[in-house]
């Protein structure tokens, strides 16, 4: 491998895109590919040096040309969840793609236990890191937490009302932060790691909904209860609220797998990755104390 492959970042326009990006300008990283389906979202990424390209993974012969020249592809899953098999047959494009173009290692952002998990859409995760594992590229299939991020609305609601109703029962989850997951993906894209290995991409400790609802009210001084409800009562609920029943089964399943303990085992791999300790839910609820009170 050269001492300055040429990294590149798929999806790169979403929210985990532009933050490895920008993690990778700060490494100084360079020849940088950014690929999306909406090339004019990154024209400040542009203008920084990144090199833009168009890429439809809908398009399989589009994605040759995108890839050209790439050495170390990360692959960021997409968010086509709509049609079942859509997604999958997305990310086969991709690797098939990657592997055509001549990349030599490849990074996959899939789910803990993709293949044993009762969320809807392991399958997906499943399924791709098979296909990554089939082809003759290196790779490292990042199997991340939930987002800590999600913690805010749902804790924002359950302030208002002083409970927080799932039925997670006493499961923990390991959250973990974007931007730690992004330090994972860059500390590969920009290392010399050229065999296979799978890593769970966790935050520093797994908490049960119980303990995080203690720590939100301590945090921001209002009472906050974890209350168990059956499944069918989060599903309802969301449907109730508006949520279309497909998407609350969907969300309703990470509950399941929490329960299941699918999402509880924390692991070091950032920070051995990265050098850096990844962010605790305590932290990254003290950080964010105005948006779980709604003041932001």
């Amino acid at each position: 491998m050269t001492d300055n492959p040429t990294i590149l970042i798929t999806g790169a326009s979403g929210q985990l895109g532009q933050i490895i990006l920008d993690q990778l300008l700060e490494a100084n990283a360079q020849n940088i590919i950014a690929t999306t389906r909406s090339p004019e979202k990154l024209a400040d990424y542009a203008a920084k040096g990144v090199e833009v390209r168009a890429a439809d993974f809908d398009d399989p012969e589009s994605l040759a040309t995108a890839f050209a020249g790439a050495d170390r592809l990360l692959l960021i899953s997409t968010d086509a969840l709509g049609v079942p098999g859509k997604r999958l047959n997305q990310h086969k494009a991709a690797v098939a793609a990657a592997q055509e173009a001549g990349v030599s290692h490849i990074a996959y952002t899939s789910l803990m236990n993709a293949d044993n998990s009762p969320v809807t859409f392991a399958p997906d995760h499943d399924g791709t890191e098979k296909a990554i594992a089939a082809t003759s590229m290196s790779y490292n299939i990042l199997r991340e937490n939930l987002y800590m991020e999600l913690l805010i609305q749902e804790l924002n609601m359950g302030l208002k009302s002083g409970s927080l109703y799932n039925a997670r029962g006493e499961g923990k989850a390991a959250y973990v932060t974007r931007h730690d997951i992004a330090r994972a993906a860059v500390a590969d894209m920009t290392s010399s790691f050229d065999g296979r290995r799978t890593l769970d991409i966790t935050g520093p400790v797994a908490l049960s909904s119980a303990e995080i609802a203690e720590l939100a009210s301590t945090i921001t001084g209002e009472p906050l209860k974890h209350v168990p409800v059956p499944l069918e009562g989060v599903i309802q609920g969301m449907v109730d609220a508006g949520v279309p029943q497909p998407v609350a089964e969907v969300f309703a399943s990470f509950d399941t797998a929490i329960a299941q303990g699918k999402l509880s085992p924390a692991s070091s791999a950032v920070e051995d990755l990265s050098g850096t300790v990844p962010t605790s839910i305590a932290d990254f609820l003290t950080a964010h104390k105005g948006a779980l009170l709604n003041a932001d």
